[in-house]
């Protein structure tokens, strides 16, 4: 039942004659170049249970070698690489028309891209391209397969959000208002589709530990940032960005244990909204919650950024060499 025919179309088919209770799940995943999406396709194609048909898509096809040679045997049976750019109606509508019937059981909106930096060195151009991907992609995906879910009653929509979607970090501003965004989307989406029996969740990792996000952290470091004053790129050289590296070399997450939290989600009867994948990350949280009036939250962050630097750090390298024995199991 893995075969490439059932995810491929085909024209003047007559509605499907399988038994849909044993039929492959279709699985369209954005943003599957590398990172958590190539990931999550590779683990999906390879379930030992063949239960999902993976359509895994990128904007550049150019790049797909890497998520070819992970798929291996899978490549052609359970998965099918095709190209998407979640920023054009065309696109979307080109890969939806190479899909049986175009009918997506599980959309998985990945597709994303950053931007940090002092807020004065950033042109808006910059900050459209961030919202054109990382919001109007996913609202432009879910327009395009909600339809077909919502006749069919069942659907579930997994959108790849971030730690950034529930609190502000300081030099990521645009990308966090981006995530904060997908957030009450996709949350008040939820509450008319549960009508339609179609779930919503929004996976929200912390730091995750990429080549992207090495090369990023390495240009930014030497950017120039015009129109900023020194103090500000004193602060955002000298602070912010060796905390960022400590960081991600202490708690940052591999693509590989974020995909599995999501494969979870994806196999689960009863989604949940939200799930957090960093256990470490949840006392950050709290702090919103134990004061709603974001002061709390706003105060520690700038202590421990600008005034606790020697405590963050120290804080960081104990959760680095294990000495504090907290860990990390995707569930």
């Amino acid at each position: 039942m893995g075969g490439r025919s059932q995810v491929l179309a085909s024209r003047g088919h007559p509605s499907r004659e399988i038994n849909m209770a044993d039929a492959p799940r279709t699985v369209l995943i954005s943003g599957c170049s590398s990172g958590i999406g190539l990931e999550l396709a590779v683990q999906l194609a390879h379930d030992h249970r063949q239960r999902y048909q993976v359509v895994a898509t990128m904007r550049d096809l150019g790049k797909k070698g890497a998520l070819e040679a992970a798929a291996g045997e899978a490549l052609g049976q359970t998965l099918t690489v095709a190209q998407l750019d979640v920023c054009s109606d065309e696109s979307v509508a080109q890969c939806l028309s190479c899909i049986q019937g175009g009918e997506v059981d599980v959309l998985v909106n990945n597709a994303g891209v950053g931007l940090v930096g002092p807020l004065e060195g950033l042109s808006l151009a910059a900050m459209q391209n961030v919202f054109d991907t990382n919001f109007f992609g996913a609202v432009r995906l879910v327009r395009a397969v909600l339809p077909g879910m919502k006749k069919r009653r069942k659907g579930h929509i997994v959108v790849v959000s971030s730690v950034m979607g529930l609190q502000g970090v300081v030099f990521n501003e645009v990308y966090a208002a981006s995530k904060f965004a997908l957030e009450g989307f996709f949350e008040s989406l939820a509450v008319q589709l549960l009508q339609f029996n179609i779930f919503i969740t929004l996976v929200e990792p912390g730091p995750v530990v990429t080549d992207f996000e090495g090369k990023l952290l390495e240009q930014v470091s030497t950017a120039e940032f015009p129109d900023t004053d020194p103090d500000t790129l004193h602060y955002f050289r000298d602070f912010y960005l060796p905390a960022s590296r400590e960081l991600f070399r202490s708690v940052g997450q591999s693509p590989q244990d974020v995909a599995q939290v999501i494969v979870k989600v994806i196999s689960s009867p009863r989604p949940p909204l939200r799930r957090q994948t960093n256990a470490r990350y949840t006392p950050l949280a709290a702090l919103k919650a134990v004061d709603p009036s974001g002061s709390l939250y706003v105060r520690t962050s700038h202590r421990l950024l600008f005034r606790w630097t020697r405590f963050l750090n120290l804080g960081l390298r104990c959760l680095a060499c294990g000495c504090l024995r907290i860990r990390i199991w995707p569930r």
